[in-house]
C-alpha cells in the first residue's frame, strides 16, 4: 500500500498525513491530495473529527485548507474511529453514507505510522 506515490514535493511534504483528534469517537475521511492538475501523483491523508456531524463537514474543511496552499483533494471514502489514548488503541470501522467506505487497511497503516507507540491499531467492517 503506497502511502506516498509521488516524488518529493515541498507542498505535499508540508501536509500532515494524519490528523484525527485527541480522543473518543470520531468520523473520518480518507483523501488523496495532489498538486496541480495531476491526480495520478498523490498522497493519502486521514482527517477525523469528534464534533463533525457528517463526513462532508470534515471534507469541506480539509478541501478549503488545502486549496489555500494550492493543493487539490479527492475524498475516497470515510468511516469511524474510536481513539483511546490512555489504552494506546485506535479502532477503525464503518462507512460514510455520502462517500462510501474508505479502505480501512490504508487508513490503519497511515495511523500506525503516525502513532508507532500505540499498543493496538485495528480495523474491521
Amino acid at each position: 500500500m503506497p502511502a506516498k506515490t509521488i516524488p518529493p514535493n515541498p507542498k505535499l511534504d508540508g501536509v500532515p498525513i494524519v490528523d484525527i483528534g485527541e480522543q473518543g469517537f470520531s468520523r473520518y475521511v480518507l483523501c488523496k491530495v495532489y498538486d496541480g492538475n495531476n491526480p495520478k501523483d498523490f498522497q493519502y491523508i486521514v482527517r477525523g473529527s469528534t464534533i463533525a456531524r457528517f463526513h462532508a463537514d470534515i471534507f469541506d474543511l480539509v478541501d478549503a485548507e488545502l486549496e489555500i496552499h494550492g493543493l487539490n483533494c479527492i475524498c475516497v471514502g470515510g468511516g469511524k474511529m474510536e481513539h483511546l489514548p490512555e489504552a494506546g488503541t485506535i479502532h477503525v470501522y464503518g462507512r460514510s453514507q455520502g462517500y462510501g467506505r474508505a479502505d480501512h487497511s490504508i487508513t490503519t497503516e497511515l495511523v500506525r505510522e503516525s502513532y508507532p507507540h500505540y499498543n493496538s491499531i485495528t480495523w474491521d467492517d
